[in-house]
């Protein structure tokens, strides 16, 4: 067997997510395109393995992915098949063969979402797909202040719409919010993320930037006394990188 890692961007207006599974399974994901093709391919039904499983809507710089095949296709000939057949929304950055222990999602020691809020004074009529436009301009101050408090080990569960029963601790290594005149880019590091959390924990710094809520809002979250703020629109949400492999 053959262990075939791809870095991938895909562009997720137009999809379920990456996978969607349960209650509201849906065949139209990032993943069944990618499987769809790998089949074609291989004539095999191989199981996936990402690095972090993306919401509806949500688009990706450096989705990290791996699967096991016996095709004896090089690396490189299967990144150009997977290219020429893929939708041209999704690319297949690189492959290369890895060990057989390398897993994309159980290797993976951090994950990287970047959010970008356009706030020039029209809004841009070409990058309205990929930036979340905010009609008033966000104190980036008072959401660094606010940034501090989610850094760290906690429990995010109440920063998330997760429904199982398994560990909701996490831990954000960094929340990098900077900007000019023309855009705000949050960046959020963490060796993981729960469902929907990435985008719950930027709607609420959003919602203290433009004054709608405090900074103590964040330790009202922890605790459960105060809701998250809504999950911000997904249109401007990037899954940036997945890092740590060894």
């Amino acid at each position: 067997m053959h262990n075939i890692k791809l870095v991938l961007e895909y562009d997720g207006a137009r999809y379920q997510g990456w996978q969607r599974l349960g209650k509201g399974e849906s065949a139209n994901t990032v993943a069944n395109r990618l499987l769809d093709v790998i089949h074609k391919m291989t004539a095999e039904d191989v199981e996936l393995f990402c690095g972090a499983r993306t919401e509806v809507g949500v688009h990706a710089y450096g989705q990290v992915v791996n699967f096991k095949t016996t095709s004896d296709m090089k690396a490189d000939e299967i990144r150009q098949y997977l290219n020429r057949y893929l939708p041209m929304d999704i690319a297949v950055l690189s492959a290369e063969e890895m060990p057989e222990r390398f897993h994309a999602s159980l290797n993976a020691k951090s994950r990287s979402y970047l959010y970008r809020i356009a706030i020039g004074a029209v809004p841009s009529v070409f990058n309205r797909k990929y930036t979340y436009y905010a009609f008033r301009t966000p104190d980036v101050g008072v959401m660094q202040q606010a940034a501090l408090l989610l850094a760290g080990r906690h429990d995010f569960k109440h920063f998330s719409t997760v429904k199982k029963s398994k560990s909701t601790e996490k831990e954000i290594y960094n929340i990098d919010i900077h900007g000019d005149a023309e855009e705000i880019q949050i960046r959020i590091r963490a060796n993981d993320f729960l469902h929907n959390m990435p985008r719950m924990i930027v709607g609420t710094l959003l919602d203290i930037g433009l004054g709608k809520r405090k900074v103590e809002c964040i330790e009202a979250v922890f605790s459960g006394v105060e809701e998250a703020s809504a999950p911000c629109d997904p249109k401007g949400m990037f899954l940036e990188k997945v890092e740590g492999y060894l």
